[in-house]
């Protein structure tokens, strides 16, 4: 289940006026030494300007004193507006818990943005982001205290002026001036002395400099590998593990991190019978290669094509379009072939589907267009009310008479409707390791703790929607994450317990469904999607069939 709608901010700045121009309580006033945590006294006073009024810098890595290239009145006092976005999406995620890809949209509309400035503040914002653990690792060897001890917002500034000297095609002295401009705009004069003393220090290397500094010393190949790519040592552990378990090399994880930091593509779908993809080809999209009614676009407003306005074209990465496809098509035991007098159907139409864990209503919407192309019925379940209206908003665009949306919670409905549904998806909720590229935030917030919590609570819907589900009925049970613990685990404890139950070849149903036709992505009976594979997020796939009565 997609978190991508919760901890939002709309279309509040997320913390661009925090400290009201005095950031830090005066901890980093005193002009050129703000950077140094000393007090100069005042007999140092006259030395920080130079004759025309320039102040002194403390140099780059410990380097000599020297004095700005630019006089008071010739720096940057204003915020440009595309790094203005990018601090406040920075701020918003830091400072509210809220999420990267649902305010940044609000920001570049507030902010009147174009094409280009919008890809800028894209790029900034989501490399701040995904970056921040070899930045923070930089920022600590170029800042005199603690991490934790700066203002949040000096932090996140720091971290933008960062990722534009060291991973953009930014000009350095753009990147210093722009990013001390923004600082001095929103932050204050006293915090901006201090952002430009330390990123100066920054330039004294290139990023691949600072990461042999970082990891000269270094021989445990996962700490290195969290420090270069930017991930938390427990997930390079975890995806290294992940690999292991569903038949692929370890030796993969630096192509698995290398694809967690790339920008990624955004993938649409027009709704079967409902959307229209000539429109976004029309836009400039590309066909896609894994999906039928897929489309590839590099990126844009999409808000303007008309079809997403109306929701019959959706964003939505091309594994979930395929998780869905897959449910929909997976072969289904007729009463005649439980009884051994039949062969198994496949893709029958008809029938009442079910959406246990809905929002906010991606597969969801997908799915209600191709039950309406085969006749059948969506119910569409969903724990939260604030998100079950987001389901709603989702499915707007399909015909009201083949969805009702439902607020309860999943783990009673097996209980409550048992044996009622032909086919069932547990899009269950999950840590997200498989989709951190798309949700740069989500490395940091995560913690080791949180697997077995979350197990737990899958096992519980599983076991609801195997009862919910009819016999010859097909459950699927999904993850965006590739952890064991996660996939294979909940499923074999489930199937375990219970002798009603067949795995069905999920590998073989992906391909089917797929327009590649050869994912490769089946191990055993489970399937697994890989974005350095197939450049989709890493979706689990797991298909169950109830046996006959």
């Amino acid at each position: 289940m997609s978190s991508e709608d919760s901890g939002g901010s709309g279309g509040r700045s997320g913390g661009h006026n925090s400290g009201s121009g005095n950031a830090g309580g005066g901890r980093y006033s005193g002009g050129g030494n703000a950077g140094s945590g000393r007090n100069s006294g005042g007999g140092d006073a006259g030395q920080r300007r130079n004759a025309q009024g320039r102040e002194r810098n403390r140099g780059g890595a410990g380097g000599p004193r020297g004095f700005s290239g630019a006089a008071p009145s010739e720096r940057t006092r204003r915020a440009d507006p595309a790094r203005l976005v990018a601090f406040e999406v920075l701020r918003a995620v830091s400072g509210e818990d809220a999420y990267a890809n649902l305010v940044l949209p609000s920001r570049i509309r507030h902010h009147k943005l174009d094409s280009r400035d919008a890809g800028f503040a894209t790029e900034l914002s989501y490399g701040a982001l995904r970056g921040q653990g070899t930045y923070d690792a930089i920022l600590a060897r170029c800042v005199d205290r603690p991490l934790n001890q700066l203002d949040p917002a000096i932090l996140d500034a720091l971290r933008i002026g960062v990722h534009q000297l060291l991973a953009m095609r930014v000009p350095a002295h753009a990147a210093l001036d722009q990013t001390v401009g923004l600082a001095r705009a929103v932050i204050g004069a006293g915090p901006s002395s201090l952002i430009n003393a330390v990123l100066r220090r920054v330039t004294a290397r290139d990023l691949a400099g600072w990461i042999t500094e970082l990891t000269g010393s270094e021989t445990d190949a996962t700490k290195i590998a969290a420090l270069e790519y930017s991930h938390p040592e427990w997930i390079v552990r975890a995806l290294r593990q992940s690999l292991v378990a569903h038949g692929r090399d370890a030796a993969e994880i630096t192509a698995l991190l290398e694809a967690d930091n790339a920008a990624p593509v955004v993938n649409v779908v027009a709704l079967p019978g409902i959307g229209d993809l000539a429109e976004v080809l029309e836009a400039g999209f590309t066909a896609g290669e894994l999906a039928p009614d897929s489309a590839l676009s590099s990126g844009g407003d999409l808000g303007r094509l008309p079809g997403v306005r109306a929701g019959s074209t959706r964003v939505q990465d091309v594994g979930s379009q395929l998780v869905a496809r897959a449910l929909a098509a997976a072969e289904l035991r007729t009463n005649s072939a439980a009884a051994g007098q039949g062969d198994t159907a496949a893709g029958q139409g008809g029938g009442r589907w079910l959406d246990l864990c809905a929002g906010p209503g991606g597969k969801a919407a997908l799915l209600a267009a191709l039950a309406a192309q085969s006749g059948a019925f969506l119910l569409a379940n969903e724990p939260a009310e604030h998100r079950a209206k987001l389901v709603r908003q989702a499915l707007s665009a399909v015909p009201g008479d083949v969805w009702q949306v439902r607020t309860g919670d999943g783990r009673d409905l097996g209980g409550q409707q048992p044996n009622s549904f032909d086919r069932v998806l547990v899009d269950a909720p999950c840590t997200g390791l498989g989709a951190l590229r798309r949700r740069p935030e989500a490395r940091w917030r995560r913690q080791p703790s949180d697997v077995p919590a979350l197990g737990a609570l899958q096992r519980e819907l599983l076991r609801s929607a195997l009862d919910a589900v009819k016999p010859g009925g097909v459950v699927a049970y999904a993850t965006c994450s590739p952890h064991p613990a996660e996939t294979i685990a909940v499923v074999d404890d489930v199937m375990r317990k219970r002798g009603d139950l067949e795995l069905m070849d999920a590998g073989a149903v992906l391909d089917s469904v797929s327009l590649h036709g050869d994912l490769g992505s089946g191990h055993g009976q489970t399937a697994q999607l890989w974005p350095h594979v197939h450049q989709t997020d890493a979706m689990f796939l797991a298909l169950i069939r109830k046996k006959g009565n």
